[in-house]
């Protein structure tokens, strides 16, 4: 098993949403904005057309369009790193190769859509694709969300995967973490996917943070990820027991839309989503605003 992987991702990668206008057609002025923002922050990485970024509902062109947005706004500051969520083995390759073409750093690669693999069938998904394109990768253990479970005895199995370099571990069971560590030293960076996870892991030892709800508040955000760097544990309870309800945000079958109403809370983006997905209206809108605008009125100086 290779002691290290061959290359190396650390700090706050987050995921990030793709802004539309209300006739939801891509709105990729505001997206670039967000970006921006995002970057100025401190952020280590971009994750763009993940399922924040609302993936599965992009066109082909409209993927490749987001990508080249935040390439073209990164401007080599941070690495960018795409979500593939596809549901064939050919589509998700050749997305990959164009997103290199564009100029992309990386993916972040989830489990074939719809269909529930076996786990031989989920091995050689990741290995195919592993092959298609030469970037280093991180594979985005979900199984609450996407069913399959990637365990850490199958991330053994797959050390030998040269260019597999980092996990984002959503399954929601910090226990992964430690024992992912003790199965597999440091041969991955792991990363926790968890929002309302992130400090309970951080204390276990993770590499980085694929952060969902913080995109909305980078600025504290980023201070959260250094002060537990820097285990200054007091200051980032306090800080952590803040940000806490608006993390839940990110743990709702409706989180796209719970996040993208926090964004436009903060003034970093607006609340249209592409349907199937549609804005949250009555008492489900009451009370998320509440949450919102409860924390915000706290919000850290």
């Amino acid at each position: 098993m290779p002691s290290q992987p061959a290359s190396k991702w650390s700090g706050v990668f987050p995921a990030v949403t793709t802004q539309m206008h209300q006739d939801q057609s891509l709105d990729l002025d505001a997206t670039a904005r967000h970006f921006e923002a995002l970057i100025e922050s401190g952020v280590s990485g971009l994750i763009v057309c993940g399922s924040l970024g609302e993936n599965q509902t992009l066109h082909p062109d409209e993927k490749r369009a987001v990508v080249k947005c935040a390439v073209e706004t990164a401007r080599g500051r941070v690495p960018v790193l795409s979500g593939v969520a596809e549901t064939s083995t050919q589509t998700a390759a050749r997305y990959m190769q164009d997103c290199g073409k564009l100029g992309a750093s990386g993916f972040m690669i989830m489990p074939a859509m719809v269909y529930k693999a076996d786990n031989r069938e989920v091995m050689h998904w990741f290995r195919t694709l592993a092959k298609a394109a030469p970037l280093p990768w991180m594979l985005y253990n979900n199984p609450v969300g996407y069913t399959i479970d990637v365990t850490p005895e199958m991330f053994v199995e797959l050390a030998d995967v040269a260019n597999l370099v980092a996990i984002k571990e959503s399954s929601a069971n910090t226990r992964r973490i430690t024992e992912l560590r003790n199965l597999a030293g440091n041969r991955y960076q792991i990363f926790t996917g968890v929002d309302d996870l992130f400090l309970e892991s951080a204390i276990l030892g993770i590499d980085g943070w694929v952060a969902g709800s913080g995109i909305a508040f980078p600025k504290e955000n980023q201070r959260l990820w250094h002060l537990a760097a820097e285990g200054r544990w007091d200051e980032a309870r306090a800080l952590y027991r803040w940000s806490q309800p608006l993390m839940k945000l990110d743990t709702h079958v409706h989180f796209v839309q719970y996040i993208k109403l926090l964004c436009q809370e903060t003034g970093l983006g607006k609340e249209w989503v592409r349907e199937p997905r549609l804005p949250i209206t009555g008492t489900e809108r009451e009370q998320v605003l509440k949450i919102i605008r409860d924390a915000l009125a706290m919000r850290p100086a």
